[in-house]
């Protein structure tokens, strides 16, 4: 719903719990991405006895341990969009049956690409961002479960990780197939973070209201009185 601005006064949106998340969440992608990209592209040998090295074990640790922090993460946001405010919830289920919704998207893809002068405001997502960031929901369950099933085949087959998410290598194809989807998944929420950081940037400078400090102290503030 777009908020007509009349008081300056801040509004609270984000709980503590969703705040959280989402800086670790921020985190555990940064040390994932790194670490995946040199997996997938392996630094050069280092001389000596690789065991006391231990360099690509190191990277793999790394990455395995923020994958766990990731899915922990993933399974507590989804809780809590159950027993969060209204915001907490808002990007598992867009109402994709508004026309209202489906027309403010569209006026945001304008506004971000400077064929519109006002950005409406929200006390939540727009509905642009609010799509965005369902599709990461999907993309981040993508990689873990992608994730999870390469895991699983180190694990062995008698482990809990193949018990979950050995389907996922045979339904996808073979091994290969699952390795290279998860590493295309990477690029996807390399960009994905990319537009992110410069549309928060970009919204908290030219549409006068909090969006980068919103998600510190999870309050919204909107620097002007005029309606949208």
């Amino acid at each position: 719903m777009a908020y007509q601005n009349t008081t300056l006064e801040p509004v609270y949106v984000y709980e503590v719990p969703v705040r959280l998340w989402h800086w670790i969440n921020a985190f555990s992608i940064l040390v994932l991405c790194i670490t995946g990209y040199l997996i997938g592209s392996p630094p050069p040998s280092i001389g000596g006895e690789a065991t006391y090295a231990f360099l690509m074990g190191y990277i793999r640790f790394f990455h395995f341990a923020a994958g766990y922090i990731f899915a922990v993460g993933m399974i507590f946001r989804v809780y809590w969009g159950l027993v969060g405010n209204h915001h907490a919830r808002e990007i598992f289920l867009p109402p994709f049956w508004s026309f209202t919704w489906w027309k403010g998207m569209i006026y945001h893809v304008g506004w971000y690409f400077f064929m519109v002068k006002e950005s409406k405001k929200y006390l939540g997502h727009n509905p642009l961002a609010l799509f965005a960031m369902f599709i990461f929901v999907l993309l981040s369950f993508f990689m873990l479960f992608t994730g999870f099933a390469l895991y699983a085949e180190g694990m062995g087959m008698d482990s809990w990780q193949y018990a979950l998410f050995g389907w996922v290598i045979p339904y996808l194809g073979q091994s290969q197939d699952v390795h290279t989807w998860h590493h295309l998944g990477m690029w996807a929420i390399i960009v994905f973070v990319m537009i992110h950081v410069y549309i928060a940037i970009r919204e908290d400078i030219m549409s006068r209201q909090t969006l980068i400090s919103t998600m510190i102290n999870g309050h919204r503030t909107f620097k002007d009185t005029r309606e949208n």
